[in-house]
């Protein structure tokens, strides 16, 4: 189990059948991308040019509540998201989707992502005498179209001169009183998608949504490209260069569901990929094969396929903790207990083979190594579906501090030793590609390689405006 958290997740509906409720199809497909955060929740509904909206803390239940949905109508177009941020808990201001009135009307904005050049931006707004309620993106964002807006003659062109002084991971869902947008950054870091239920657009940071609602996967959004839907249909604007491109590698390894395919790659099939290349490279006599749910759990069936060794549940992760959980004061190894608990009888006395996707700081493999011995194991070999972690990604992930990542500090065997493994094999950098072949972008492998695809000028999360990664 990865200590790296998830993603967050956009949606963004565009109504064409009368017969659709759009918050409750908004509501039930968020569902779909809780894995992307569970700090929080929200969805806006545009009502003839009013927008209502709604946002809470917590995972979908709870921060949704009925009560609330039934207040926000059934407007024709809609916004969901679902919000993970590096500092944990966030202020209500922080959460999505983010409503604000401007010069023609409302505009509401879902974000994911973070702009490597959020302080010079936000700097160059205070000095025109912007106030702002919140620390993240995507105030600076709305900011940045409002001013474009004021000399433009459509919605489109402020959002595309906006986008324009923006650096960094991003895709953005928004609309404004009639129109729908959707936006992936030039290298296509972040992922988002389009498909239809019905008549009815969708755009989603994943393809598990248009599954989830009986809907049609269309097509990825391309990097630089800028979708806009509207009562006449769908538009697409695209940079006339967008040059390099570079999806996030941990996209397959971690962040989307296994059954989303990103950008021509299933995710499923690329972990099971990981999971071969790993029996090839790292091969140990065993009795049996078991994942950490629930990423390493592909990978892991893979790794039996390819070598032989059966496959077996060797631990049970509890599904059910909340947002109570996560912020209760108990020690670590505490907590991961509850989370996490070894299948006696399919351990014991056996040497066992356990597959994660990534290790960051360490402490959790060293908990399921821990786990494993408790129940019987008699031996116990790590192997990893990813390359060492060895940079920290400025793109969306709480890994910013270098020297909180373990194999930024030891060695192989170094880590082996910590974790009390009988052995420890990772997937090469060299191979790290094969496992999403099939995509035709390029991809970023930062985290493995320390090789960003965006210059990288400011380090720091804990500034002057105390901001934090926002999702």
């Amino acid at each position: 189990m990865s200590e790296l958290h998830d993603e967050c997740g956009v949606i963004g509906i565009f109504k064409n059948d009368d017969n659709v409720d759009i918050v409750e199809e908004t509501y039930l497909s968020l569902y779909a991308l809780q894995h992307r955060g569970q700090i929080g929740a929200g969805i806006a509904v545009n009502n003839n040019g009013r927008i209502i909206f709604y946002k809470d803390h917590g995972m979908i239940p709870e921060a949704l509540p009925e009560k609330e949905l039934s207040r926000l109508g059934n407007g024709n177009i809609a916004l969901g998201h679902v919000k993970y941020s590096a500092g944990g808990q966030v202020d209500h201001e922080n959460l999505a989707p983010l409503v604000m009135r401007y010069i023609k009307g409302q505009l509401a904005i879902c974000f994911n992502g973070a702009l490597s050049n959020y302080h010079e931006l936000r700097e160059d707004l205070n000095q025109g005498a912007a106030i702002f309620q919140s620390n993240g993106d995507t105030e600076v964002i709305a900011y940045l179209i409002a001013r474009a807006r004021i000399n433009t003659s459509s919605i489109e062109e402020a959002v595309q001169q906006a986008i324009e002084r923006l650096k960094g991971a991003y895709a953005i869902a928004m609309m404004s009183p009639s129109k729908l947008i959707g936006v992936r950054d030039p290298m296509g870091i972040r992922p988002l998608c389009y498909g239809r239920i019905g008549g009815s657009y969708v755009i989603a940071s994943e393809s598990c949504v248009f599954d989830s609602m009986g809907g049609e996967f269309i097509r990825d959004i391309e990097p630089g490209e800028m979708l806009v839907i509207d009562s006449e249909g769908v538009h697409s604007y695209k940079r006339k260069e967008t040059g390099k491109t570079a999806v996030c590698m941990f996209e397959y390894v971690f962040f989307s569901r296994p059954d989303s395919v990103v950008d021509g790659v299933s995710v499923n099939k690329a972990r099971q990929r990981a999971g071969r290349l790993l029996a090839q490279q790292h091969p140990v006599e065993a009795d049996v094969v078991c994942g950490v749910p629930d990423c390493g759990i592909e990978s892991a069936i893979g790794y039996a396929m390819e070598s032989g060794i059966p496959y077996a549940t060797g631990l049970i992760k509890n599904k059910y903790i909340g947002r109570a959980f996560n912020n209760r004061k108990k020690n670590s190894e505490y907590l991961m207990r509850i989370k996490l608990n070894a299948l006696k009888n399919n351990v014991d006395g056996k040497r066992v083979i356990v597959i994660d996707d990534s290790i960051l700081k360490g402490k959790t493999s060293k908990h399921i190594v821990e786990l494993l011995r408790q129940a019987g194991a008699k031996e116990v070999h790590m192997r990893i579906a990813s390359p060492p972690f060895i940079s920290p990604c400025y793109f969306n992930s709480d890994t910013t501090q270098k020297e909180n990542l373990i194999a930024a500090r030891m060695s192989i065997p170094e880590m082996c030793s910590y974790m009390g493994a009988d052995s420890l094999g990772f997937l090469s950098a060299e191979s790290l590609k094969e496992i999403a072949k099939d995509c035709h972008l390029g991809f970023c492998d930062a985290c493995f390689t320390g090789n960003y695809p965006i210059e990288i000028t400011d380090t720091s999360r804990d500034d002057k405006y105390s901001k934090k990664i926002e999702s």
